[in-house]
């Protein structure tokens, strides 16, 4: 009898040693993260947003909900900060879920000193979609005057107004809005292709459709359909709450806030259903008058509202929580041990958590940061060199980092 393996059966026995490797290292335990102050000089009221503007001077912009913008100190130990845009006045904030909820820079900011924001208005109920440039006199400060409305989306109801738009890495705009809000989306109204609510949109700002004042990308799937809006990119959702392009893969990441007992987060893709109201999560919950297309996409991951829903889910080890916020997935360089990890967090909870996918299912997944019912957590954030923040409603800055 030999002592040495043949060729084949070594082989056999180097690919289950690699495979076992790959096993041991998707299973490794994720790590836990802290929280640091990354201004503990300044607060804010209702911070919704932060972007780092793509122009090379570094200047990092933080939106409040009430209507206001502005410029943070470079020096994190500053107490004081510049006012970049101001709209209190609209009275876009009249409701909770309502007011100033997104902002987003045109990719060639440098060079044309555009930006978009989403606001909340009323009589009628509407959801705006508008075009700002830089006053050229200061770059520190908005042309209020320069406003070119992209798009108006009237609402049947005062909540679930969505209001995150991101420039994708093809340069269009992508923009989510909630279903219109209420109990049950009673006008059924993610499932309806004909309207813009319960709905990721893909616009190009930089052309037009015929009288429209941006451009219907040929690309997008509902183009040159009767029955549908030509600038739908996937409905079929609730109310994202945060979605975020990955910059290294370029997928979008989204927090699909759900209503009695399943929050989930969803990767957005071309003509994708996501199954509200006819799903929560990957269960079943009101009949819809529309028939799909195409089977519903499945959350990547889901968490229940209370634990003992746990185990009725494949993802039984997941925490609970009551509103998802979406986060981004760490492609920073000063903490490698989180790089590839998507961050989302509970708005009510405080909760943190992270899971890695390997593009086809998730790996794994874990609480990264305890409930925490004082803080609630409004948003993440990301800087240009993909380091993640975390936004706390009661008016700080988080910057995320690995506990030791």
């Amino acid at each position: 009898m030999k002592s040495i393996l043949s060729g084949r059966a070594a082989r056999g026995v180097l690919a289950l040693c690699v495979a076992l490797s790959v096993c041991s290292s998707s299973a490794a335990p994720l790590p836990k993260l802290k929280l640091a102050n990354a201004w503990p000089n300044l607060k804010f009221k209702r911070p919704l947003w932060m972007e780092q503007a793509p122009d090379g001077s570094g200047r990092i912009f933080l939106l409040e909900q009430q209507g206001r913008i502005v410029i943070l100190p470079k020096d994190r130990q500053g107490a004081e900060v510049a006012e970049f845009f101001d709209i209190v006045s609209r009275k876009t904030y009249a409701q909770d879920e309502e007011g100033l909820l997104g902002m987003a820079f045109h990719p060639k900011f440098k060079e044309n000193g555009k930006f978009y924001v989403f606001y909340s208005m009323q009589d009628p109920m509407r959801s705006v979609v508008s075009e700002f440039t830089v006053a050229k006199d200061n770059p520190n400060k908005a042309d209020l005057a320069s406003e070119r409305v992209l798009l108006q989306i009237v609402r049947p109801f005062w909540n679930h107004d969505g209001g995150c738009i991101v420039f994708g890495p093809d340069g269009k705009l992508y923009i989510s809005h909630g279903d219109g809000g209420k109990r049950d989306d009673p006008l059924d109204n993610a499932q309806n292709p004909t309207t813009l609510l319960g709905c990721v949109m893909r616009i190009d700002v930089d052309t037009r459709t015929g009288v429209l004042p941006y451009g219907i990308p040929k690309d997008n799937p509902f183009v040159g359909r009767e029955d549908a809006r030509g600038e739908i990119w996937a409905n079929g959702l609730r109310n994202v709450w945060r979605m975020s392009f990955d910059r290294e893969t370029g997928q979008l990441w989204a927090g699909d806030v759900g209503q009695d007992k399943w929050e989930e987060i969803d990767l957005i893709v071309k003509g994708g259903n996501y199954g509200w109201r006819a799903r929560e999560g990957f269960h079943p919950w009101l009949k819809t008058t529309f028939v799909p297309a195409q089977p519903y996409i499945d959350p990547v991951i889901e968490y229940p509202h209370v634990p003992g829903l746990a185990t009725e889910s494949k993802f039984n080890k997941h925490s609970h929580g009551l509103s998802v916020t979406g986060g981004y997935v760490y492609r920073g360089k000063k903490h490698p041990s989180l790089r590839g990890l998507y961050l989302y967090g509970d708005y009510k909870q405080g909760t943190v958590w992270g899971l890695r996918h390997d593009g086809k299912t998730v790996t794994a997944y874990d609480e990264l940061i305890a409930a925490n019912p004082i803080r609630l957590i409004a948003s993440f954030a990301e800087d240009g060199d993909g380091e993640v923040y975390m936004l706390g409603f009661e008016g700080k800055i988080f910057a995320l980092e690995p506990a030791k």
